[in-house]
Order: C-alpha cells, then sequence, then structure tokens
C-alpha cells in the first residue's frame, strides 16, 4: 500500500482545499492529514475559525481522506513519515523546497494551488463585509 501525507490548517474548508486532498489521494492508496493543533496555531501566529476537533471532524467526512493525525510541531515531519511508513509527502507550491530535506525518508512533491481561493481570501472578504 502506497501511503501519502500532507499538513495544514485546513480552516474555512473550500474547493481548493478538496483539490489538494484529490490530488494527493491519487497518489497513493492510503492518505494521511496532519493538521495543526489548536496550540501549534497559537505557536505559528495564526487564529483558525474552527477548532482542531472540528476540523479533524470535517476531514474526516472527505472521501478522498484515509486519516487524520495532529500536527503539534514544526520538527514531526520527518518522525510522522516514519512512524507511519509513508511514501509520498505532498504540500502546495507556496513551500517549494521548504521540506526538501524529507528526500532521504519519502518522495517529496508540491503541487500548484488552485487559483482564486484561498481561506485568507475568505477571511479578508468576510471581514470586509
Amino acid at each position: 500500500m502506497k501511503k501519502v501525507i500532507t499538513y495544514g490548517t485546513f480552516d474555512l474548508l473550500h474547493w481548493g482545499h478538496i483539490n489538494i486532498l484529490r490530488r494527493a489521494k491519487e497518489m497513493g492508496d492510503y492518505l494521511i492529514v496532519a493538521i495543526s493543533t489548536d496550540e501549534f496555531n497559537r505557536l505559528k501566529h495564526k487564529q483558525a475559525y474552527h477548532n482542531y476537533e472540528n476540523r479533524k471532524l470535517i476531514l474526516e467526512a472527505i472521501r478522498y481522506v484515509d486519516e487524520v493525525i495532529p500536527e503539534n510541531n514544526w520538527e514531526q515531519k520527518v518522525e510522522d513519515v516514519q512512524k507511519h511508513n509513508v511514501d509520498v509527502f505532498v504540500m502546495g507550491d507556496d513551500w517549494k523546497g521548504e521540506f526538501d530535506f524529507l528526500k532521504d525518508h519519502c518522495e517529496v512533491v508540491y503541487l500548484e494551488r488552485t487559483e482564486g481561493i484561498s481561506t485568507s481570501q475568505i477571511k479578508n472578504e468576510l471581514g470586509s463585509n
């Protein structure tokens, strides 16, 4: 079985998220999504609209996602890849090069982001109304 992993906050779910999850799942048989915990978001100075448990619940309902795990810190990626026997690490191309250190442990793929949508855009537009 070929395992794929991706990371993110996955707040205010939109079609860009679904596209990246679908494309990540197409690269293997089993997709693990590591989502930032509320504590980790605070360390990153990010504020999610939905708390960790609700974001996890939403992601678990998506047919492309096989497992959701917590992302507690930046450093856990190598451990996650090894612990879960991951073959492919997938991230959006705005992170290109940032996770190349994982190439010693698995294939690293940077996917093109979906044009015209982002969580930041949604938050900005909602804030301006």
